[in-house]
């Protein structure tokens, strides 16, 4: 990637103070870009100050939410680049307030490109979508030609969110590009509870000597780590390949939980135990059990391919809230 392809332009990040947000922000400043970020700071989706500490006095921070159409027509004005990541990721919340999740991660999407529309016709948006909408796989690896078949409001709303900005493309010409992302994890990620990943509510437990649970565990996923992911928005981001495209993002190392849970074990020195557990019922009926990413469209058509190994990105992980835990909870 040339370094200076985003030096002095100007770049605005949805759910900027939230964990893939913030660290999409940190490399765009190392990278010379002018970034200001939007968020929210509602408790329940991630956005926490801490992410961005370390570089605040390098970006422009609004706290505001996306579903203000008003804050989004001001701050959309003048932007190269739109990286649209605000959205409510919680499976279990969108089955319980699922008229919150439409409006987040559907209605909200919808304004933003129609600010977009009315402001700024010639801005690049890259969409951070998710695997949650193909439902339970009819095949693996899942590629983009799998059908759309979500198991929970959350991926029917992320569908409309996704489509909306494939139709703006095609209608109004405002170059949009959708990652359907699988299981991230790393630094700055919510630990607290399992509104992001259970990735998360495992490390917390592993540094808090309590032993984690897993459920099931024989179901296989792929994981990435959060730099190959701020990779890819990158990457798409630059490509004029990339316009009016979906693309998975995916890892070829494919394990089953209980593996996973092994290895984050080993990350953590051999310190730590996992307790096997039945699932519950109300996350038996959306769980989409096997999954894992054909991504050979984006690494063919954009060179992206994940850099990191697991165990690496895991080490990393546990190192990063060894050090910071108290800041996540």
């Amino acid at each position: 990637m040339e370094t200076n392809h985003f030096d002095n332009k100007n770049v605005l990040i949805t759910g900027g103070i939230g964990f893939i947000g913030s660290q999409l922000a940190k490399r765009l400043v190392s990278l010379g870009a002018n970034v200001t970020v939007i968020d929210s700071l509602i408790p329940e989706y991630g956005g926490n100050m801490c992410n961005i500490s370390e570089f605040s006095q390098n970006i422009t921070v609004n706290i505001s939410d996306v579903r203000d159409s008003h804050s989004m027509k001001y701050l959309i004005q003048g932007k190269d680049y739109l990286f649209n990541l605000a959205g409510q990721t919680s499976h279990m919340d969108s089955m319980q307030n699922p008229f919150t999740d439409l409006e987040i991660n559907a209605k909200a999407q919808l304004s933003i490109l129609e600010a977009c529309r009315q402001y700024n016709q010639n801005i690049q948006v890259v969409f951070a979508s998710t695997r949650q909408l193909y439902g339970r796989p009819q095949y693996l690896p899942v590629d983009e030609k799998h059908p759309i078949r979500p198991v929970d409001v959350n991926g029917v709303n992320k569908v409309a969110g996704e489509e909306y900005h494939m139709l703006y493309n095609d209608v109004y010409g405002i170059r949009s590009t959708a990652l359907r992302l699988t299981n991230t994890f790393g630094p700055a990620m919510r630990v607290k509870d399992a509104r992001q990943t259970f990735v998360g509510i495992w490390i917390k437990n592993i540094l808090e000597g309590i032993p984690f649970e897993v459920w099931g565990g024989d179901q296989l996923r792929d994981f990435n780590y959060v730099e190959d992911v701020v990779d890819a928005f990158l990457i798409a981001a630059e490509s004029p390949v990339s316009k009016g495209k979906v693309y998975n993002l995916g890892s070829d190392e494919v394990v089953s939980l209980k593996k996973l849970a092994d290895l984050l074990i080993e990350a953590n020195g051999g310190k730590g135990e996992w307790i096997l557990r039945q699932f519950p019922e109300e996350r038996k009926k959306i769980d989409i059990g096997d999954y894992y990413a054909d991504y050979s469209l984006i690494k063919n058509e954009l060179g992206w391919t994940p850099k990191v190994t697991l165990i690496s990105a895991l080490e990393q992980t546990i190192g990063y809230f060894a050090e910071n835990l108290p800041l996540y909870l």
